[in-house]
């Protein structure tokens, strides 16, 4: 039986806020087929998978850079896990850098008819140029990404693309961010003076790709036109005094739920061809109609319009003020239904699971 071999740049379980490394947290806390992972020594251990660490000390650090040969450590450390005549499935994440070496160590000793590797891609668009990418789809087994409308992306932008595709959306915990009753959600408003407003959301990084100076703009002519709604801000921390706008800077990922729950609508006016948005299906399973821009992934998340509503030319700010202006105006606000295992953690680890598995049958 072949074994999973996770190669991961980060140490995991990892300490910080990250969207893969939060799903592979939740996928190897569960029922999960992973064998071994190579990484740095993180601050604690997953009882259910072996690792192999990759070697932090000042000689292999000279080395790596006197050889100009960043995963030097990594491949080193493999060589350690991989044994002749055992079949094993390498898993890759966003680490384009990795494959030519790896593809070349696997080569040299002779093991690359014993490995699948599964390269794990979180952004949209294609990373690599058509002719000059070749040599990376011929180096991996299969692609995995995010959504289908970037498999298309890539299907028409590659002559050649000789390796497997399949596709795994993003998932979150459920049990944290869900739906709760009118009664809850006016007591949670209460809390911020919110009592009889139409509540806005915006939360990300403060990046200029995210939107927010945008979000602003376009927020100043709606409050003029229509005092009944406020937006709160989550994620950025702004020295700044706008009507009807509550900054609220960063906040504890464990709170967060809760400001998704008394919001009414969430905005998310992203500036580029997102991935998958994983704030977009927080706050949809937290009960909020959701306004976004038609950028990469997500028109597939919001199934193009029936889950909220896509803004077709979303550097226009007028059609940001149309469409929040529909929904202040509105009497009763719009209800979203959908499955609740849609989007969520389960579902992502059985499909990681049955993408594991249909790579076995293939040996």
């Amino acid at each position: 039986m072949a074994q999973v071999i996770l190669v991961s740049q980060f140490p995991l379980p990892y300490s910080k806020i990250g969207s893969w490394t939060t799903m592979y947290y939740n996928y190897l806390a569960d029922n999960h087929q992973i064998d071994y992972i190579i990484c740095r020594k993180p601050e604690n251990v997953f009882d259910t998978v072996k690792y192999q660490f990759v070697s932090e000390n000042i000689i292999d650090k000279i080395k790596r850079k006197f050889l100009k040969k960043p995963y030097l450590e990594y491949l080193k450390s493999l060589g350690l896990v991989i044994k002749p005549n055992q079949k094993y499935i390498i898993q890759i994440v966003d680490n384009f850098g990795i494959v030519k070496p790896l593809q070349e160590f696997l080569n040299e000793k002779g093991l690359r008819e014993n490995c699948q590797i599964q390269f794990f891609y979180h952004g949209f668009p294609p990373f690599l140029e058509n002719f000059h990418g070749r040599w990376f789809f011929e180096s991996i087994d299969e692609m995995i990404l995010l959504t289908h409308d970037s498999y298309k992306v890539h299907k028409d932008c590659y002559t050649v693309l000789p390796c497997k595709f399949s596709v795994l959306h993003n998932g979150i915990d459920i049990r944290k961010f869900y739906k709760i009753s009118s009664e809850e959600k006016s007591d949670l408003k209460k809390s911020l003076d919110l009592k009889d407003k139409k509540v806005f959301i915006w939360c990300s990084k403060d990046l200029p790709k995210k939107g927010l100076d945008f979000i602003l703009e376009v927020w100043k002519k709606i409050y003029s036109q229509n005092k009944n709604g406020v937006l709160l801000v989550v994620g950025a921390t702004r020295n700044l005094q706008i009507e009807g706008v509550n900054f609220l800077g960063k906040i504890p990922n464990n709170e967060l739920p809760k400001y998704y729950q008394m919001s009414d609508c969430y905005l998310f006016p992203t500036l580029w061809h997102e991935g998958f948005g994983l704030s977009l299906i927080e706050a949809l399973h937290s009960g909020c109609y959701c306004i976004a821009s038609a950028l990469g992934g997500v028109p597939e998340v919001l199934q193009y319009g029936k889950l909220g509503r896509l803004i077709e030319n979303p550097h226009f700010q007028e059609e940001w003020e149309e469409a929040i202006l529909e929904f202040l105006n509105q009497k009763e606000i719009k209800e979203v239904v959908f499955p609740d295992n849609l989007y969520s953690t389960h579902s992502w680890n059985s499909g990681m699971n049955k993408i594991i598995e249909n790579a076995k049958d293939r040996f």
